[in-house]
């Protein structure tokens, strides 16, 4: 399948990398098309480079991988027309920085995910995979037990697509949570404060949810 990962940063160059790994044909996606980090990622991996644009006009799957600040201006970026009816996989969180704490913005009342599926209506958005560090998102083996990890959105059909994607990371179809529409974004968003103290607490980022239900 052909995917375009826009963001250059370790998630998307981890994600990327992953992906070309499993066979996939892979555009890693920048603002410009002579990215230094991208050119590094594609002389590492052997996938391919490019603008957001060039990037998902080509692509059958978008991977946003880009901050939450900036992830609007990204997938503007890479055209509306080049994500109309694509799978877009949202993996961003909404991390902002006031008086140098760590803020979320939005928060509660909307999210990063439903700002997309507002923002491009004919896309398949699909938040997933933003509850975890980059390195467990491609191999959640690194964390032991049955963690599980969430997927929400509007298009069952997209949601099904992700979750088999997920599979090839390595997340069996049954830690794979479904939590309904693209509202429940917010509540994944929310997360990401709690993340944080637990990173500082055990020192590394390896860590995730195992949850248990009496039903």
């Amino acid at each position: 399948m052909r995917y375009a990962v826009l963001g250059t940063g370790v998630v998307g160059r981890t994600l990327g990398g992953k992906l070309v790994e499993l066979g996939h044909e892979v555009t890693l996606g920048s603002r410009t098309a002579d990215n230094p980090a991208a050119l590094a990622w594609a002389a590492d991996t052997g996938g391919g480079t490019g603008t957001f644009a060039t990037a998902a006009g080509s692509a059958e799957v978008v991977v946003n991988a880009v901050g939450g600040q900036v992830a609007l201006a990204a997938l503007s970026a890479a055209g509306a027309d080049n994500l109309d009816g694509k799978v877009v996989v949202d993996v961003s969180n909404p991390l902002a920085f006031e008086d140098g704490e760590a803020r979320l913005s939005p928060v509660e009342s909307d999210s990063v995910g439903e700002q997309i599926q507002r923002a491009f209506p004919h896309a398949r958005v699909v938040k997933t995979l933003n509850t975890v560090n980059c390195e467990v998102m491609v191999d959640p083996a690194r964390v032991p037990g049955g963690h599980q990890v969430f997927v929400c959105g509007a298009d069952a059909g997209a949601k099904e697509q992700v979750t088999a994607l997920l599979g090839e990371f390595g997340w069996p179809a049954e830690r794979v949570l479904d939590l309904g529409g693209i509202r429940a974004s917010r509540s994944v968003e929310m997360w990401l404060p709690l993340w944080l103290n637990l990173m500082r607490r055990f020192g590394h980022a390896e860590f995730n949810l195992e949850l248990r239900s009496a039903r």
